[in-house]
């Protein structure tokens, strides 16, 4: 068992921190070469979507890194996350072409990659045991704006927008008409609930940061 964690800390997260890195750090330069290029948000899904949904689906290792025990991150808050985003990407982004050139979906991008090139250069710096306080710091704040900005301009009102093409279409029809309910019910009640449920993840957050930033100040009183 030593060597299985050995192997995971020395080899494994390393590793998927780099690759993470790399491609949440390709698809921000993506979009925002885009957004500079046509001076307009419509492209960032054209630039980068078919990427942030390879690597959102990839995210669900984070998942199974709580499940297993291997982080201290749980199950809870990252099935919640992962499963929120990758529901706005594949099911109503990816499916429905008319919503893909909206502004909220390179609101939602920018807010996301920007965070993960964050976050996963923090967790790789960690790792090395190198990790700069300015990037602590970063890690532990940008996502006061960033999530936020993320959910109610981007997933929320993009879906909003969504709606009345899931009702014309009548998106998964197939799948919901063993159901009394169809997907356009789905989604408006995800509307309602998202705030709520985003809501503990946020606190959550923000439970995470005084923990981190205050070791942090404690660190430096020391000094």
């Amino acid at each position: 068992m030593s060597f299985l964690f050995f192997f995971i800390s020395i080899h494994y997260f390393p590793q998927l921190n780099s690759k993470l890195i790399i491609g949440r750090t390709i698809s921000l330069v993506r979009i925002l070469s885009c957004f500079i290029a046509t001076k307009s948000v419509i492209g960032a899904y054209a630039s980068a979507g078919d990427l942030i949904c390879l690597l959102q689906t990839c995210a669900f290792l984070e998942v199974v890194h709580g499940a297993i025990g291997i982080v201290p991150s749980g199950v809870l808050f990252p099935l919640m996350q992962w499963g929120g985003r990758r529901h706005f990407l594949l099911a109503i982004v990816r499916r429905i072409h008319e919503v893909q050139e909206l502004s909220a979906v390179f609101i939602t991008f920018f807010a996301w990659s920007l965070t993960e090139v964050i976050r996963y250069s923090h967790y790789a710096l960690n790792i090395s045991g190198g990790c700069p306080s300015w990037l602590t710091y970063l890690r532990y704040t940008l996502f006061i704006v960033l999530y936020p900005m993320g959910l109610a301009p981007g997933e929320m009102w993009l879906m909003y927008q969504a709606l009345p093409y899931i009702k014309e279409k009548n998106l998964y029809g197939d799948f919901f008409a063993s159901v009394p309910f169809s997907y356009y019910n789905f989604v408006t009640v995800v509307l309602l609930i998202y705030p709520f449920l985003w809501l503990n993840l946020y606190l959550h957050l923000f439970k995470q940061r005084r923990s981190k930033l205050g070791k942090q100040h404690h660190k430096k009183k020391k000094i």
